[in-house]
């Protein structure tokens, strides 16, 4: 969902997703209804002798101590991602914000380190800071006398804070990858195995984590949005086992050895009919063709672009009529996950391949993983681009 920024730390852009505009109430006014719940766990655990009457029975005064500690927890949230960040920046790696939503916090790194005490750092450094400030929290609550509301008030929020960073902590040192405690055990693993097999291990327990939390979720108690957290982890899971495996098969391939070079590559005018254009696409099974008008690309027209015109007006409308032309390119010399993320990033399946201001290919979606199913069967896609007659049938470009 759409996201926008709020300030920034060290540099860092910090950004609020409008799911964080969902959960924030709806965390005050769970806190708020179980405020007498948290003052009678606080009272037993740590003898606060908080009393419960003060602060219960006011609606306006719970429903503040809930915001109050809804902020607290996601300002802890913050400062967790901020321990993860800073230690990444440490090591060299730009982190493009902080955001917080549905589920709490992320950090964007630009890419993870695959050294594995590099990354063992990084993902301890976050909930290293939610005990630091759990143990704050607790010092402060501590140092609070008991006494009228205004105490009262203060003495609960500070001790749900310290309790909440201690239990957020804790639960993300659960070996649910890619949270920090999969992250610990994938940096662990990678001591003395390939980084590709222990993400992989990594992931296989992180999805049985999921699985379990879901289970509990939905029958042991937490309900559905223990459930909805488990689910997160184990498309999470799957999905960066799957990048990083892609990013060790691709390691030393590049654009020009999987691209279609220009010599082989399928292009259309700017004024050649939308029915033609069609035509081309049912006989040649592609679903999109660069437009290139006296040997430069001025356009990208794809079968959601000819789609947009009706049946009985194609004959009149041209392709310059209806094809893109924000093009997006990479170059020949690019390593192969490059494109996949420009790929991912921009939403398209394919690039123009430019060199020196010149269209010497393209590659696609499906070039990419016709190259990765050819890599992970031979192991290598030899010494030579993948043919054109070696591509799948399916739309290519």
């Amino acid at each position: 969902m759409r996201s926008f920024r709020i300030g920034s730390a060290f540099g860092i852009p910090i950004k609020l997703d409008l799911t964080f505009l969902i959960v924030l109430p709806l965390f005050a006014y769970l806190i708020g209804s179980q405020v007498g719940i948290y003052v009678d766990l606080l009272n037993e655990q740590f003898a606060a002798e908080i009393p419960v009457g003060v602060l219960t029975g006011d609606a306006t005064l719970t429903f503040t101590l809930g915001a109050l500690a809804a902020v607290g927890l996601f300002v802890g949230v913050v400062l967790h991602e901020l321990g993860h960040s800073l230690v990444a920046m440490r090591f060299g790696f730009p982190i493009a914000s902080i955001t917080l939503w549905l589920f709490g916090g992320v950090a964007q790194l630009s890419e993870m380190p695959e050294d594995w005490k590099q990354e063992l750092y990084i993902a301890v450094a976050g909930p290293v800071v939610s005990v630091a400030l759990g143990v704050v929290s607790y010092a402060a609550f501590l140092a609070v006398p008991a006494g009228g509301t205004v105490l009262a008030a203060t003495k609960f929020v500070l001790g749900y804070l310290a309790l909440m960073n201690i239990a957020l902590a804790v639960f993300n040192m659960l070996p649910g990858f890619p949270m920090d405690g999969g992250r610990v055990l994938r940096a662990l693993l990678a001591r003395d195995r390939p980084y590709a097999r222990a993400t992989q291990i990594a992931a296989e327990v992180g999805k049985g984590f999921a699985i379990l939390l879901g289970i509990f979720g939905l029958l042991g108690g937490g309900g559905l949005f223990l459930v909805a957290i488990a689910f997160f982890i184990y498309i999470g899971a799957s999905s960066e086992a799957q990048q990083t495996m892609m990013k060790a098969a691709f390691e030393g391939v590049t654009v020009r050895d999987i691209m279609t070079p220009a010599a082989d590559l399928k292009t259309v005018t700017p004024e050649t009919s939308v029915a033609d254009l069609m035509n081309r696409m049912f006989r040649e099974r592609h679903t999109g063709y660069p437009v290139v008008e006296n040997g430069r690309p001025v356009g990208m027209v794809t079968l959601a672009d000819a789609q947009g015109v009706n049946e009985v007006e194609r004959d009149a409308f041209q392709v310059e009529e209806v094809m893109s032309t924000d093009l997006h390119t990479i170059g020949p010399d690019a390593d192969a996950m490059d494109a996949i993320s420009q790929i991912q990033k921009a939403g398209v399946g394919r690039l123009l391949v430019m060199e020196d201001d010149e269209l010497v290919g393209l590659i696609s979606r499906t070039d990419l993983m016709t190259a990765l199913d050819i890599i992970k069967t031979s192991g290598s896609l030899g010494s030579r681009a993948v043919e054109p007659d070696e591509r799948e049938e399916s739309p290519a470009y």
